[in-house]
């Protein structure tokens, strides 16, 4: 059994400072990567040369760090780690990296762990879906002109709402309820208010999909420094440690033409593992982090974890329950939907996620929070990633 002193706890976070979605900064995308590293290295009481450990990935169709991005950010760093990993499973990607690098810092393979992550897909217009090759599993959906990947959750959405009775009204209800977490946070890019008719009134992109259904297109960079209990209480400055108590992953399908069920998410999978192995159940979690890709991706994430049953995600979210001052508080940032989105926010879940158990959150902070979920979904509800913490 592994040592309590080598039990991991997150001890370092940071975000790149945005302007209407747009980097403050000049830098180039590894640039600010080195940003938001030695702004977590500082948050953490550590400095990077310490780090023996990186977690890094690039999203599909972002220019970034190329083929090998650990080796690239860790040559832009000055790093020479004794472990890295670049898995990539879209949007949940950095929930597995925070797995991954429990795993190495509990058997000892590194000390202090660094996942990062950057694209300046809105500055540099970037990002590329378009002109996948029908190959592969990908012969079943390209040919017939399937926009990715709005079309894909929004074959989803009309699932849902036939299967369910559910309306594009309450579907709406999940931005305007994270427009009001975001209305809290100065750093959101979006937070003007926000109503059901405005959602409506957007731009359709994919039916029954709303621009507004969507999340943002922004830059961004976040990092995450983990270590063990043991270096962490050696520390003689830095923030107060958050514990990394259990996680899951599950990956089901890469396209949704072979998507079991369009109704439940894989997310199900990964937080029941996740919950299992911190020993916590679901009614004892304080704050959830899901990805917020698209509207309906809450509301099967929401039913997928058991905060309620099928077909009910909407009216929970109708009634109340997940904006400010409710009882499910979620995305407390103001999540993909309206504080920033960079091709994959998994990342700043848990960076939003550290924050609150931290008590660090201003005026968005949830009263007493000591445990949350945090939730990543990547592709096209292909994968998902699921961690549990609390404070320590």
């Amino acid at each position: 059994m592994t040592s309590s002193r080598r039990s991991p706890v997150i001890i370092g976070v940071a975000d790149l400072p945005l302007a209407n979605g747009k980097a403050v900064s000049t830098s180039s995308v590894l640039g600010i990567q080195a940003e938001v590293a030695s702004a977590a290295a500082a948050d953490a009481g550590v400095t990077l040369d310490q780090v023996d450990g990186l977690f890094t990935s690039a999203a599909w169709g972002v220019p970034g760090p190329g083929m090998m991005p650990a080796s690239t950010v860790a040559e832009y760093l000055g790093l020479s780690p004794r472990m890295v990993d670049t898995t990539c499973i879209g949007g949940a990607s950095f929930e597995a990296h925070a797995a991954h690098a429990a795993l190495a810092l509990q058997q000892g393979y590194c000390d202090v762990a660094l996942i990062t992550y950057g694209s300046l897909q809105r500055t540099e217009l970037a990002r590329r879906l378009g002109g996948a090759r029908g190959v592969l599993d990908a012969q079943y959906e390209v040919p017939y002109g399937l926009l990715n990947p709005a079309g894909a959750y929004a074959l989803a959405a009309t699932r849902y709402l036939h299967e369910f009775g559910a309306t594009p009204e309450e579907l709406a209800m999940v931005a305007v309820a994270t427009r009001e977490w975001a209305r809290l946070n100065p750093a959101a890019t979006k937070r003007d208010p926000l109503t059901v008719d405005d959602v409506l009134a957007s731009p359709m992109l994919s039916d029954p999909l709303h621009a507004l259904d969507c999340c943002l297109v922004t830059d961004g960079a976040g990092a995450i420094i983990l270590t063990t209990e043991e270096h962490a209480s050696a520390r003689t400055s830095g923030s107060a440690p958050v514990r990394l108590r259990g996680f899951g992953e599950a990956t089901e399908h890469n396209v949704i033409s072979q998507m079991a069920d369009l109704t439940r998410s894989p997310a199900g999978l990964a937080a029941r593992r996740a919950l299992d192995a911190a020993g916590i159940a679901i009614d004892g979690i304080d704050v959830f982090e899901v990805y917020d890709s698209f509207t309906i991706t809450v509301l099967l994430t929401l039913e997928a974890l058991g905060i309620c049953g099928p077909g009910e995600a909407a009216k929970l979210v109708a009634s109340g329950a997940t904006a400010p001052g409710g009882e499910v508080p979620l995305n407390t940032n103001g999540g993909g939907l309206s504080c920033l989105h960079p091709g994959m926010y998994g990342i700043f879940l848990l960076i939003e996620a550290a924050r609150q158990l931290r008590g660090d959150a201003g005026d968005r902070q949830v009263p007493g929070a000591r445990t949350a979920l945090v939730n990543g979904t990547g592709g096209v509800l292909s994968s998902a990633a699921a961690c549990v913490l609390s404070s320590v």
